[in-house]
């Protein structure tokens, strides 16, 4: 006898099959399992080679996909484009389609006496996020000039970072656009992912210049600011000293001037958390990715989350009180 009964349950598990891929949604969910990795020379400095990974979602027939950047933390002296969690934060996200890539950039204070802190003078600080800055514009690009190799769509660049690298993509991201040549006009970086990062100048954010910008920080940071004050709180009677503007104050300037933001407090945390949104928080990363980039909202908003009861060593904010 013909088993007719199994014909049902055969449709029913593929139709089933059939709608779960359906309702995968390109970078919001991921869409592939499989990732690509190359590795490109895209700038020499200091006779010095620069490379950059970029990690492509696999038998992705997408031409035109938004780039997403991402720059490692370190001071400034330390820290790789491959080091430990930043393959696994690259390849969640090109799973959801997006292509991603992760830099190496001038290490300016590696090997020097002062390192990055109080020692350091301050405008050899200002020196050193202007190499990381150009470092991320000939990355930038090198992306765009291979864009049809790279499948990739030059007005949907996005800069993530940590730490120094924060500091890197926040410096980068506030910029008025540049001109490629493009028949599609001078390029905006399209949003900025920061992860305990800060700038010496909220003047550069004005109304032309600022982007849609998700910014995670600690309101203890004990480095760099959460609100406005000295790096690494250095004394004003020090080489160092020089006022740096956190994620506070950033998305006190963008709701004043209208942009969109996201701003995620981690409270009574210190520098700690700077990496730790790349692994806690990768769902509000491609919900801000997918909801302000893709298709640009206009939202602002904060997230507040507790954390443990103490006294910052640094200024504090009431609202991380009951």
């Amino acid at each position: 006898m013909r088993p007719l009964s199994c014909f049902p349950a055969f449709f029913l598990l593929f139709f089933s099959l059939f709608s779960l891929v359906q309702a995968q949604e390109r970078y919001k969910d991921e869409i592939v399992d499989s990732i690509k990795v190359d590795t490109y020379t895209y700038a020499f400095k200091d006779g010095h080679p620069l490379d950059l990974d970029v990690y492509t979602p696999a038998f992705d027939n997408q031409s035109k996909r938004p780039l997403i950047f991402y720059v490692h933390g370190g001071g400034f002296s330390e820290g790789a484009r491959n080091a430990s969690g930043i393959p696994e934060y690259c390849k969640k996200l090109a799973r959801c389609g997006y292509v991603v890539s992760s830099i190496s950039y001038r290490l300016t204070r590696k090997g020097t006496e002062t390192g990055f802190g109080c020692d350091c003078p301050a405008i050899d600080k200002r020196n050193t996020f202007n190499n990381a800055v150009e470092d991320l514009q000939d990355a930038t690009f090198f992306m765009i000039q291979n864009r049809d190799k790279m499948g990739i769509d030059p007005q949907k660049i996005i800069l993530s970072g940590s730490s120094a690298g924060a500091e890197t993509v926040l410096n980068t991201a506030y910029q008025p656009p540049y001109c490629y040549g493009l028949d599609s006009g001078p390029v905006s970086y399209a949003g900025v992912i920061s992860m305990a990062g800060a700038i010496p100048d909220t003047s550069r954010i004005f109304r032309e210049s600022a982007v849609p910008s998700l910014l995670f920080h600690g309101t203890c940071d004990n480095l760099v600011p959460y609100g406005s004050a000295p790096h690494r709180y250095c004394k004003e009677n020090q080489p160092g000293y020089l006022i740096l503007h956190g994620s506070y104050t950033i998305a006190e300037k963008l709701k004043k001037i209208g942009t969109p933001y996201w701003l995620y407090t981690y409270c009574n945390a210190s520098h700690e958390i700077a990496g730790k949104p790349m692994t806690d928080n990768l769902n509000e990363i491609i919900e801000f990715c997918y909801s302000y980039i893709i298709h640009k909202g206009t939202e602002q908003k904060s997230t507040i989350r507790k954390g443990e009861n103490k006294t910052c060593e640094y200024q504090s904010f009431n609202f991380c009180r009951e």
